[in-house]
């Protein structure tokens, strides 16, 4: 294990932490360091932006409120949000939690890594997100096809508020976080400051890695706000995967794929036939993967600090890692 975090540092990755259960076994390391100016070790205990995992969090949310008998899986959005999404009447909340919505991906249009930098500190409301997708027509008409929108899990943000009548926060909060006592996850809103101890996420800006430590989270929001630990991110994934927080024919629904991805979850298929349940996230300097066998005797969640998002590919490290075990 330590030499496939090694490799990662030596590919360019600034730190990586990791922890791994396998074989009735657990091991938690890291490698690299912490922020370019200590040269500090990276705490393999240490906090981070989980980006899209957020999006597992979000939908079971939703689907708590699916089982509640709140909200219907095919009913259009437009029930829940009259007049938000242009032309949303064949738009169900399935389709925004699987992504075949065929709305347009907000990200593809985000500022420049340099205006990203100045901006770091500005609170965005969901609309100012959801003007971005909407300023696009639609990819395919809803059911069509598959594609990957953040802009999905803006709306179901929003969705979430509309039916519990409270903030998306107070609902994962109520809903997930405090059911598993999970202390070290949060949603952070407009907090900028990641607790200590954490590694500095970093954005290239003309050849030069600026640190954005320090960012307002509120643009990803629902879709990739939140902030958590490995320790934590495996335990939510074995405690969801176990039924502690659906019902069973709702966890059956989130497991249900189009292609390789579910409700709020993705799914992968390992050489040696494990299935692994899971999700990649990233966001400004920081890439996290997390994914576990459906019983989660065997799981792994990895975050790592880079200015290169392209390298190297995060399911092909899920899939060493998982390959390789303690041996």
């Amino acid at each position: 294990m330590q030499r496939i975090l090694d490799r990662l540092v030596e590919a360019g990755a600034t730190g990586v932490l990791m922890h791994y259960r396998g074989q009735g076994r657990e091991w938690r390391g890291s490698a690299g360091i912490a922020d370019l100016e200590s040269r500090q070790p990276v705490d393999p205990d240490g906090w981070f932006r989980i980006g899209s995992v957020t999006k597992t969090f979000t939908a079971t949310v939703v689907l708590s409120l699916v089982a509640e008998g709140l909200v219907d899986l095919d009913q259009p959005i437009e029930h829940w949000l009259p007049g938000v999404v242009p032309s949303g009447d064949g738009i169900s909340v399935r389709r925004l939690l699987n992504h075949t919505s065929g709305l347009y991906n907000y990200t593809n249009d985000l500022p420049d890594s340099a205006r990203i930098v100045r901006e770091r500190f500005d609170h965005w409301e969901p609309q100012r997100a959801l003007g971005l997708a909407f300023a696009h027509e639609p990819l395919f008409a809803p059911g069509a096809e598959w594609s990957y929108s953040n802009t999905n899990y803006t709306l179901l943000g929003l969705l979430i508020e509309a039916v519990t009548g409270g903030s998306y926060a107070a609902a994962v909060r109520a809903r997930v976080l405090e059911p598993l006592d999970l202390g070290r996850t949060k949603v952070p809103g407009d907090e900028p400051e990641l607790p200590e101890p954490h590694a500095h996420g970093y954005l290239l800006v003309d050849d030069e890695s600026v640190d954005l430590d320090e960012l307002n989270p509120s643009q990803a929001w629902a879709a990739g706000g939140l902030i958590s630990t490995a320790a934590d991110l495996n335990k939510f994934f074995a405690e969801l995967l176990a039924g502690e927080l659906l019902p069973p024919e709702q966890l059956e629904s989130m497991l249900t794929t189009v292609g390789d991805y579910g409700l709020g979850i993705g799914r992968r298929q390992l050489a040696d036939g494990t299935v692994l349940w899971g999700h990649n996230g990233g966001i400004f300097g920081y890439l996290t993967s997390s994914f576990h066998s459906r019983g989660a005797d065997r799981q792994c969640t990895m975050s790592r600090t880079t200015v290169d998002a392209g390298s190297p590919d995060g399911d092909d490290l899920v899939a060493e890692i998982f390959l390789s075990g303690l041996d």
